[in-house]
């Protein structure tokens, strides 16, 4: 639970895609359905992969909770996650994949949340595998490997 309630504040987040395919373009998703962009869209080479943005937190769940609000918040507030658009999806329409990872928010504490807000250049951090069992990008849901972490 926060110190203090709060109304509303702005966390940086980092997702770490670990060796995507090169040559596949990633980046978050901003809205939902059809109308939606991609942001931070950036194209893999080899090693990893890194997409910066920030995430809306409210302090209004009954349960104490965090919960996730804006744009690249997705899904219902006692499961948000975000989506990391993929190839066509995230507009390379050149690409031959099509694909979304749906990134579960599960896990991020108030703790985290304030030891971000309160240390400069501290963000939450999720690594994800970035290549899925067929060779292809990982899609579908893909928890970050180590949970939620908070890192400079």
């Amino acid at each position: 639970m926060p110190k203090e309630p709060k109304t509303e504040v702005v966390v940086p987040l980092r997702i770490v895609l670990v060796d995507p395919p090169p040559g596949v373009d990633f980046g978050i998703q901003e809205g939902k359905g059809n109308d939606y962009k991609t942001i931070a869209v950036q194209r893999s080479k080899t090693g990893k992969l890194t997409l910066e943005c920030n995430i809306t937190v409210k302090g209004n769940r009954a349960d104490g909770s965090p919960n996730f609000s804006g744009l690249i918040a997705q899904g219902p507030p006692t499961g948000r996650f975000i989506y990391v658009d993929i190839g066509k999806s995230a507009g390379q329409f050149d690409s031959c994949w099509q694909r979304r990872i749906k990134i579960p928010l599960e896990g991020i504490t108030w703790e985290m949340i304030d030891t971000v807000l309160e240390k400069p250049k501290r963000v939450l951090q999720g690594t994800i595998p970035g290549t899925g069992k067929d060779g292809g990008p990982s899609c579908a849901t893909v928890k970050p490997i180590d949970g939620w972490k908070v890192v400079k």
